[in-house]
């Protein structure tokens, strides 16, 4: 048997013989594995690091400024491709009469409005206002102007807005057509379907609708002046007649006392027009739906129906798809009372790219409770809005306030002439249009306006908004929700970002370090 000592001596020798590397490698193994082990482990931070930083930019990328500003229809959103637009404007007076002049530019001559086409047997109402431009550009052009003789001192300084109120038609919140039937006010005595134009006075609370003031009051408020008188021509329910209709702003927006200058032709029982165009005064009984998809009919032809060019309706005669009966009838007479007072001066058309317009009225109408009386030597206020581009209801372009001087000094100044009309040889007053969004009087008046103190100090908003700054705060109105969240989404995309950054370059420099 060998002791541990002989044990020793056998093995030494052997193992004296062996590399020397073979006696270090036990060491530098463990040595090199933790190495090994650590630039593995910084590899790999670094390649997460890198995907996160990746990641980040691409978050930032994608949460930034896409997404937010969209059409959407359901919501009764559509922002149009230009959000300010060119008026010019002129005025007159002989002392008797007051003429307005106004010329605007549109891509096309927007005259043919609300049709009933024949399809499938089927009467089929086609150019009913809808979200935005109507598609099959069946929407008539107009130009409004709203006149104020300081009986409503909000509108000098903010114009419209005032009478922008709650829940207003076809905005995103629009209040429902049965609930507004059903107010006993608004509904059953002033016969409205939908939150219309109104001045603030004429609710206890602006921010409800709902909340209208008692009769007896708004009876005492409108003898005081205050409601706005609304010019409103338009062109295919009044020019062919040269008719304008005749309005005001009140607790409603409504036609003066008295028959506008067109009717409804259609007989909801039967489902069927009411009138037909007479063949013997026009050669055809009813229009071509090709002809009005074409624009094939201009001023000069029958592209409407009038009291004196309407049999009454054959509905045993062979109608055919494509055959089309204006669904407004318009009066020759231009209807009657304080709502014809307003009347189209020559011709109005659209030439080159320009609409040329031109209204009058008696200076003193005798209607008080329904019209501004224009006097020698006074100052108005006015603001205007125009629609175009076969847009209606809420998609137009409207003005800030100006002042109106009739021989007096003013923004624009009213000429002074003699004779039955102006020569027009005066400056126009050139004016920029925006659109207003959804932008209420009410929101405006509230937290949610950061100048809503300027407003309680009665500040004008012309000293602090330029028109195309209004146009895009409108917009940004209709998207606030959207753009709040979009921002929280750069937000934390941006902390991600930094954070990333962050995390990669820490793990470089542990990288080189290790190196």
């Amino acid at each position: 048997m060998f002791d541990s000592a002989q044990i020793t001596l056998l093995v030494m020798p052997k193992l004296a013989h062996r590399p020397q590397e073979v006696f270090l490698s036990s060491s530098e193994i463990r040595s090199d594995s933790m190495s090994d082990i650590r630039r593995s482990s910084q590899r790999k931070g670094f390649v997460a690091a890198l995907a996160l930083f990746g990641g980040g930019l691409l978050l930032s990328w994608f949460t930034h400024g896409t997404g937010v500003v969209q059409n959407d229809p359901k919501r009764n959103i559509y922002i149009p491709e230009e959000l300010t637009m060119p008026l010019q404007v002129q005025a007159a007076y002989n002392g008797t009469d007051v003429f307005f002049h106004y010329r605007w530019p549109a891509k096309q001559a927007s005259i043919y409005h609300d049709m009933l086409k024949f399809e499938g047997g089927k009467w089929v109402r086609h150019g009913a206002s809808v979200v935005g431009p109507q598609t099959e550009g069946i929407y008539e052009d107009r130009v409004s102007m709203m006149v104020d003789d300081g009986g409503v001192p909000e509108f000098a300084r903010y114009g419209g807005y005032i009478t922008i109120g709650d829940r207003m038609r076809f905005f995103t919140d629009e209040a429902e057509k049965k609930e507004v039937q059903a107010h006993p006010y608004l509904g059953q005595k002033r016969n409205q379907e939908e939150v219309r134009k109104h001045l603030p006075e004429t609710r206890k609370n602006p921010a409800d609708w709902r909340s209208v003031i008692p009769e007896d009051e708004l009876v005492a408020l409108r003898k005081g002046g205050y409601f706005l008188d609304l010019w409103h021509w338009r062109a295919h329910r009044g020019n062919p007649v040269n008719a304008s209709d005749d309005e005001y702003v009140f607790d409603a927006r409504s036609g003066d006392a008295g028959k506008g200058a067109f009717t409804t032709n259609w007989d909801a029982e039967k489902k069927q027009p009411k009138f037909m165009l007479d063949p013997q005064k026009t050669q055809r009984r009813a229009l071509n739906w090709d002809d009005l998809m074409q624009h094939k009919l201009g001023f000069d032809d029958v592209y409407y129906i009038t009291d004196d060019t309407a049999v009454p309706f054959d509905p045993d005669f062979a109608w055919k798809d494509g055959d089309t009966i204006p669904r407004r009838l318009l009066l020759r007479s231009r209807g009657d009372g304080s709502h014809a007072d307003i009347k189209v001066v020559g011709n109005a058309r659209w030439k080159d790219g320009f609409w040329d317009v031109t209204l009058t009225r008696a200076m003193d109408t005798g209607n008080p409770l329904d019209d501004k009386i224009f006097v020698d030597k006074r100052v108005y206020n006015l603001a205007f809005a125009v629609h175009r581009n076969a847009s209606g209801s809420r998609w137009h372009n409207i003005s800030l306030p100006i002042t109106l001087g009739l021989g007096r000094e003013a923004e624009l100044v009213a000429a002074r002439f003699e004779g039955a009309q102006p020569s027009w040889d005066q400056p126009w007053k050139s004016l920029t249009l925006f659109y207003p969004g959804q932008v209420s009087w009410p929101m405006l008046n509230s937290a949610k306006h950061a100048g809503a103190e300027h407003i309680k100090k009665a500040e004008p908003v012309k000293a602090r908004h330029s028109e195309s700054q209004l146009a895009y705060y409108g917009v940004e109105g209709e998207f606030a929700d959207e753009i709040r969240r979009q921002w929280l989404f750069t937000l934390f995309a941006g902390v991600f970002l930094i954070a990333a950054f962050g995390i990669a370059l820490n793990q470089l420099l542990k990288r080189k370090q290790g190196d």
